[in-house]
């Protein structure tokens, strides 16, 4: 095989590894503002960031959300995932996507919490990690949309 046509075929294996390891490299805050950003156009409701740096043992931020419904929630979390998988960020674990009552979606630096609102005020996870200092979306560059 001619290494020009061997250059053409390992092109695009190249470039989706780059791709990959660019992605890869994001930092937690990066990754907080992606999925932050992704959740308020798809209109979560009192959208809420955790750091619990130095608190938690496996994880930096929670991202905490809410859905008027079980299918908004199931919405949200579909949304999330395909956002951070077309930038090549996949989440280590996810739970409860099927009920749509508490989806977890596990990217290591960050784990997204989207609640059905009555599950939300029962679980109560700012209360229970009342320690954590919440982040301003603002200060991360992050426009609250309106709810409609």
């Amino acid at each position: 095989m001619s290494s020009a046509l061997m250059s053409f075929i390992l092109r695009p294996i190249f470039y989706m590894r780059e791709l990959k390891k660019e992605h890869r490299e994001r930092t937690g805050l990066e990754l907080v503002k992606l999925c932050a950003e992704v959740a308020l156009e798809t209109k979560a409701i009192d959208l809420v960031v955790l750091d619990v740096r130095g608190i938690s043992s496996f994880t930096d931020f929670f991202v905490i959300m809410s859905g008027r419904s079980s299918r908004h929630v199931q919405g949200l979390a579909e949304a999330i995932e395909s956002e951070l998988r077309s930038k090549r960020v996949s989440s280590k674990h996810a739970e409860g996507l099927q009920d749509g009552l508490w989806v977890l979606l596990d990217y290591g630096d960050i784990v997204a919490h989207i609640f059905y609102s009555d599950k939300r005020e029962f679980y109560d996870l700012e209360g229970l990690w009342h320690d954590a200092p919440r982040l301003d979306l603002q200060e991360l560059g992050i426009e609250d949309i309106e709810e409609s």
